[in-house]
């Protein structure tokens, strides 16, 4: 088990560019498998679960060729179907929780999809039902082998039909996308997730020959076609790693300058931000966040606490929460946090409370944060990374602290975050990776 030992207190300066989104790397990813065609994609983040799920499809028979830092060349045109069916497929698949993502374009294509319960982070119920409840309405046929715990989907064909998906997954939203577009007639799907990364899988699958309209809103509507080529894409930037980063700035009272954040696509993160006082300035496409000594909270017209919570897009993202909170804890004011999404992912607001915040956990879904408005530093501690987000959020809080943390289990915060201590350290923090 990898740990981090952070020496905190240092203030930062300099640009940090964000890597390639995670969450649409995995979808883009997949969706190399719907065609026997090339496809080229470039900016993909190369982190522990993205390199997981390259690996996987080369396993699957996918014929990869890398031509640089973080741009590859998939070619899916002899995919090997049987694999589904060996060991080393259900460890690996089972490792990684977006390689349910596969199910839809393999059984689009080749008339079933397979995959063992989906390993991941540790935050709560993640349930799947709204991929199987999508594959099925196509006309496939669900199975569960409970002794197994593999879930399958097959069919001699699928057909387009209506659905309104119970709730808007968007990793379900996806994988049902990608089964519809080889699927016969029209599919519209009502409810469905609207996120940008859902909003670029759509749109390279246009660019392969698929006919997808409705992109950016909760209504898509996909005219099925016969087969799809290949195509060009870029990766977007990782609009969580930007507010990583600009939670970081705030925190450490540096002045940081973000390259190329994507800000079209960031929605309502720099916004949530500056509910907290942070100031930042938009420079072209680069962010710009100055050395602040002191951020103060608003509170709403009426006077009440400032309440963040997350939702489905164009809402706040539940992968920021955890940021937001640390935040908080240096604020003037206070903030409630909403987690609705997922039962445990404030849990690590403990080791927040060992290195000296004012935090109350009112049950697993909310939390109160006093913030301390730099009257009293954080100090360091020893901890453990339940997961990406709490990881990445940990880290942040230890280089804010006084004195040295340690972080361990590191390997969550490498899951969604490429060399961020070597990143961190080239703009001045002092993080020390250790492997044992």
């Amino acid at each position: 088990m990898g740990s981090f030992h952070i020496e905190g207190g240092r203030k930062l300066k300099g640009e940090l560019t964000p890597q390639g989104a995670k969450n649409e790397a995995l979808q883009i990813l997949c969706a190399t498998l719907l065609t026997p065609e090339k496809v080229e994609i470039e900016n993909i983040p190369e982190i522990v679960d993205v390199i997981k799920l390259i690996d996987l499809l080369g396993s699957l028979g996918v014929k990869i060729q890398k031509k640089g830092t973080g741009h590859y060349i998939f070619q899916a045109d002899e995919v090997d179907i049987d694999y589904l069916n060996s060991e080393e497929f259900a460890r690996k698949g089972a490792s990684l929780r977006g390689s349910i993502m596969i199910v839809g374009p393999l059984l689009a294509r080749f008339g079933k999809g397979y995959i063992p319960k989906p390993g991941g982070d540790k935050i709560g119920r993640r349930r799947l039902d709204t991929h199987f409840i999508g594959f099925e309405k196509l006309g496939a046929k669900f199975i569960f082998d409970s002794k197994s715990s593999f879930y399958r989907a097959e069919a001699s064909e699928l057909k387009g039909t209506y659905m309104l998906l119970d709730e808007a997954s968007v990793t379900g939203t996806a994988n049902i996308v990608m089964a519809a577009v080889l699927a016969k007639g029209r599919t519209t799907i009502y409810n469905a997730a609207c996120e940008p990364y859902l909003q670029q899988l759509c749109k390279m699958m246009n660019a392969m020959g698929a006919k997808v309209s409705g992109i950016g809103s909760n209504l898509l509507i996909i005219d099925g076609v016969d087969s799809l080529g290949g195509c060009q894409h870029r990766i977007l930037p990782d609009m969580i790693e930007v507010g990583s980063f600009i939670g970081l700035a705030a925190m450490t009272q540096s002045e940081i300058t973000l390259k190329g954040v994507g800000y079209e696509h960031l929605g309502m993160i720099p916004e949530v931000f500056k509910r907290l006082g942070i100031k930042m300035t938009l420079k072209g496409d680069d962010l710009y966040i100055p050395a602040q000594d002191s951020y103060e909270v608003e509170t709403f017209i009426d006077g009440s606490i400032l309440t963040i919570a997350d939702a489905p897009w164009p809402g706040f993202t539940p992968d920021l929460l955890s940021i937001i909170l640390v935040v908080a804890t240096q604020a003037k004011g206070s903030v409630l946090i909403h987690q609705k999404m997922f039962e445990s992912r404030l849990f690590f607001v403990d080791k927040l409370i060992d290195m000296g915040a004012q935090i109350i956990l009112c049950d697993p879904h909310r939390a109160t944060i006093i913030g301390l408005g730099r009257s009293s530093n954080l100090r360091g501690i020893q901890m453990t990374s339940p997961d990406i987000r709490a990881g990445v959020s940990l880290l942040i809080a230890a280089m804010s602290a006084e004195g040295t943390s340690v972080i361990r289990n590191i390997e969550q915060i490498d899951r969604g975050y490429q060399n961020i201590d070597q990143r961190l350290n080239a703009i001045g923090a002092k993080i020390v990776r250790s492997d044992s």
